[in-house]
């Protein structure tokens, strides 16, 4: 057992980390801060220096004792041969990797052979828009769920190990099989990537002018389109399946609200619009409000309805922590945050959500202060 200062890890060294991008190296890192001893290996030589500089661990060398567990960082089309490549250089150890994909990679494994008493598949769903170990920290999985997928023939100790290691990072294991997370990732994960991507690809025609009117909206719906393509594509075409059938309900919605517009198109008024058509259009809408209400909201709990104080901040150093801390001063408890910039303006609103018996009076506490707010 490892300890960093008084908290004590069950992981225990030398773990293996195998890949060193943003989540083999924030993996590496979590860990080296929690004492347990890490060995780096990357095809990269750069990043493999670079995940050494970052502090994610050292480079495996000649002579290291054997791993107890490797955690396999690449992408998905790689996957299976390297924990293969893993599985066979390391008989001792427990193997798991960290790919978005799981049954393309257990599938590979169970036709090549591998021993898969050693293996378990999982997943951390944690991420950054950057990518690399410059962009790892040591808290990327804390709070987050982490998926731990039984091979069918995993040994319950090489399940333990991975549901330890999920759990010394912060994490909260959920245990699926691969081909019930797979199907979970291509509507939570996998298509609102391709979704953001298609609406961020219609702005390289769009007027600078046009652009200048971006508000918080398109900002929202197109925030996870700068990710990696090459890493993209590897992650679609291995969960080809599950994410194309969800792209074609998709693709069914929008051909209803094209023939809703198009008939909307050809009318001289509202009154002319095909009977239903409008409807169909109201509908898609609402269904979409109903889909929102049912993503857990905070901690993970049934989601709440929250009122939101909307303040003006200065766009000057420090003019956001005031506010923070006179919503504190207030007795408010913050519930959310989310600021967005006026345009042309050098000031931003800072909408904050709280519990709706409490706005009336951080409203009033905040006008106190000298805030304006925006009612």
């Amino acid at each position: 057992m490892s300890t960093n200062g008084t908290a004590a890890v069950v992981t225990r060294g030398p773990v293996r980390v195998v890949g060193t991008g943003l989540l083999g190296a924030s993996v590496g890192l979590a860990l080296t801060a929690r004492g347990v001893d890490v060995t780096l290996h990357d095809p990269s030589r750069t990043a493999l220096a670079l995940a050494r500089d970052v502090g994610a661990g050292r480079p495996a060398a000649d002579g290291d004792h054997e791993p107890a567990l490797v955690v396999v960082a690449a992408p998905p089309d790689v996957t299976a041969d390297v924990v293969r490549a893993e599985l066979a250089a390391h008989p001792g150890a427990v193997v798991t990797d960290v790919a978005s994909v799981k049954g393309y990679v257990l599938n590979e494994l169970r036709a090549a052979g591998a021993d898969l008493a050693r293996y378990v598949g999982s997943h951390p769903m944690a991420g950054r828009e950057r990518s690399g170990p410059a962009a790892a920290v040591p808290d990327l999985f804390v709070g987050r769920p982490w998926v731990v997928v039984d091979s069918g023939e995993s040994r319950p100790d090489a399940l333990l190990a991975v549901r330890a290691l999920a759990t010394d990072l912060g994490s909260l294991p959920v245990t699926m099989d691969a081909a019930e997370h797979d199907a979970a990732v291509a509507v939570v994960s996998h298509v609102p990537q391709v979704a953001a991507s298609l609406v961020a690809a219609r702005l390289r025609g769009a007027e600078p002018d046009a652009l200048g009117l971006a508000g918080q909206g398109l900002r929202d719906v197109t925030r996870i389109a700068s990710s990696d393509p090459a890493l993209w594509t590897s992650i679609l075409a291995a969960n080809a399946a599950a994410v194309r059938g969800v792209l074609a309900g998709l693709r069914d919605d929008l051909d209803e609200v094209l023939g809703a517009l198009d008939s909307a198109a050809r009318a001289s008024g509202p009154e002319d619009v095909e009977l239903g058509a409008l409807a169909r259009v109201a509908r898609l809408i609402a269904d979409g409000n109903a889909g929102v209400a049912l993503v857990p909201g905070k901690h993970g709990g049934a989601p709440r309805a929250y009122a939101v104080v909307t303040a003006l901040v200065p766009d000057r150093p420090g003019e956001l922590a005031r506010l923070l801390t006179d919503v504190g001063a207030a007795g408010v408890n913050l519930e959310d945050l989310q600021l967005e910039h006026a345009a042309g303006r050098p000031v931003g609103m800072a909408s904050v959500s709280v519990d709706p018996a409490r706005s009336a009076h951080l409203e009033a506490e905040l006008t106190a202060r000298g805030w304006r707010l925006v009612r």
